[in-house]
């Protein structure tokens, strides 16, 4: 069986001029990085009148070990409704390196469905994740440097809120002691680095509609606190102007293709569980604009990235998706219902059962709690029996949700017909979305929302730290952002070993930070880290190069 870098490698792309053309993006929009890869130009959004297409959400169950495979269905999709006639796009989320060199491998997609040049996209790419990082690193040195010259905004040392950033998962980072060495070296103090992806730069970027939105985003984030516990700004620092202009290529979405085609918009990439987990509002703006359909993807399961999609981006963007996809398989399901991943291919009706509660518990989400119409699709392997498949059908129409079977890993566009006909089908279904929570009811009240209706928990339990920190971010009128969740990915819980769907729980919040640039208020749970580690046998041990330049081992 070829490997996913093998089917990549052997693949012959179009121009992306070519991509473009079909698109309906003229060159003069276009800033070429090679042959495959291409900025579009923020001005194409202002200056393209074409009315919007439909958005298509896809999502997941509660991950597993096993995969689901989201980005290989989203790519998919996009392709089969390609082959139905439709003019498709779709819009993701770029990799980070941390999770590529990490647990992960790759993050394209996968199979016959995905979006090349596949090296490129999980290694360096368009060099977007370089400038957040050096624009967050700025900050963080101009903060410093601030302190050290006189420190004229009586900036607080021990109540510093901006880390340093860097794209790796490095535990030995989370916690460390810097400006040591004497006055010259800088003011001692206790510091810490978070992975690229949790920076508010991150965030902003974004969620950002133009250079002047970012710059103003940027302005606004809260760094550090004075000794009269008043919030000190990227904009207090002057540092807001310096870091736009490190951004002002990074912010332009970045056009390549599936292997068979169909444009795809990668810009971004918030983890969702330690961030927001959408890929950029612009991104997805001009997937809309040049496409019948454009097809977006919310990280992890739909308990993190889709309820985020929807109360953090569609609400700051103003939008509203057509149809939603709950990406789910056999394998994960059983996970769930108790079984060891090395039994996973065998038939097991009662772990199925029992593991099915998760998938009907998003399902009711998207569908009850979000108000879109929704499909399960089943990323299909050759070991699913058909008694598993019915049973799973029976169970979501219970729900009103169809159930489709995708092969697009093995087939591309062709083994994704039957989901793509259905989702053309729901896109013209009634919707009735709705945000989960008032952003105007208070920080705890929005707390025990999610809590209640999205994981079915009892509450939100707020350490004394998160009690203390909630009345300030109150008091200095930060109360009605929406929230920004960190959670394990791998439960509606915050303890990652309590799989399926498990109720009569509490979250415990343990801090409470305000991301004032991007919008929403950060609640920390549980162990959540936002510098992850690497495994004890990191992907990177297997990635090579060789004397042509060839990459092998990328997933």
């Amino acid at each position: 069986m070829k490997s996913d870098i093998e089917i990549a490698q052997e693949h012959v792309p179009q121009k992306i001029t070519e991509i473009a053309k079909e698109a309906g993006i003229p060159e003069e929009y276009l800033e070429l990085y090679g042959n495959y890869k291409a900025k579009v130009s923020y001005r194409f959004l202002n200056e393209n009148k074409n009315p919007n297409g439909k958005l298509v959400l896809v999502t997941a169950i509660t991950p597993t070990p096993a995969g689901e495979g989201k980005t290989t269905t989203s790519v998919g999709l996009g392709d089969a409704l390609r082959k139905l006639g439709k003019k498709a796009a779709i819009a993701l989320r770029e990799p980070s390196l941390g999770p590529v060199f990490g647990v992960k491998g790759g993050a394209a997609g996968g199979g016959y469905a995905q979006v090349v040049p596949m090296e490129d996209i999980n290694l360096h790419f368009t060099g977007d994740f370089h400038a957040i990082g050096a624009a967050n690193n700025l900050l963080a040195a101009m903060l410093d440097n601030h302190i050290y010259q006189g420190n004229a905004l009586r900036i607080d040392p021990k109540k510093i809120t901006w880390k340093r950033v860097v794209d790796m998962n490095d535990r030995q980072l989370r916690h460390v002691v810097d400006g040591l060495g004497g006055r010259v070296n800088g003011v001692p103090r206790e510091d810490g680095y978070d992975i690229t992806v949790a920076s508010e730069v991150m965030a902003c970027l974004c969620l950002a509609t133009s250079l002047t939105d970012l710059k103003e985003r940027l302005a606004k984030m809260v760094v550090a606190y004075t000794y009269d516990d008043q919030p000190v700004t990227a904009g207090d620092l002057k540092a807001a102007g310096a870091m736009a202009a490190l951004l002002k290529d990074a912010i332009k979405p970045n056009l390549v293709q599936s292997l068979e085609g169909t444009p795809a918009f990668i810009h971004g990439g918030p983890f969702a569980n330690i961030a927001h987990g959408c890929n950029s509002v612009m991104a997805t703006k001009l997937a809309l604009k040049v496409a019948d359909y454009a097809v977006t993807e919310a990280g992890f399961g739909a308990d993190l990235g889709a309820e985020k999609f929807i109360d953090i981006k569609c609400r700051k963007a103003g939008l509203k998706p057509d149809a939603c996809v709950i990406v789910a398989t056999v394998r994960a399901l059983k996970h769930h219902g108790g079984v060891a991943k090395a039994d996973l291919n065998k038939e097991n009706l009662e772990a199925l059962k029992k593991g099915l509660p998760n998938l009907l518990r998003h399902v009711e989400n998207v569908t009850k709690v979000f108000g879109i119409p929704a499909v399960v699709a089943i990323n299909r392997f050759p070991t699913d029996t058909e008694a598993e498949l019915d049973l799973i059908r029976d169970e979501c129409r219970k729900l009103g949700a169809n159930v489709a079977l995708s092969e697009v890993w093995a087939k591309g566009g062709e083994g994704g017909i039957e989901l793509a006909k259905e989702v053309i089908r729901l896109c013209e279904q009634p919707n009735h979305f709705q945000f989960v929570y008032d952003e105007n009811a208070s920080i705890e009240d929005k707390l025990n929302t999610i809590v209640q209706r999205v994981y079915r928990g009892n509450k939100a339990v707020l350490t004394a730290d998160a009690k203390k920190q909630m009345k300030q971010l109150t008091d200095l009128g930060f109360g009605n952002l929406p929230i920004c969740m960190a959670k394990t990915q791998f439960s509606f819980s915050d303890n990652k070993a309590l799989l399926g769907a498990p109720e009569n729980f509490n979250i415990t919040v343990s801090t409470l930070k305000v991301a004032a640039g991007a919008g929403f208020i950060i609640a920390q749970t549980g162990s959540i880290m936002t510098m992850p580690g690497l495994p004890k046998a990191p992907a990177a041990e297997k990635i090579d190069i060789d004397e042509n330049g060839v990459i092998s081992g990328l997933f």
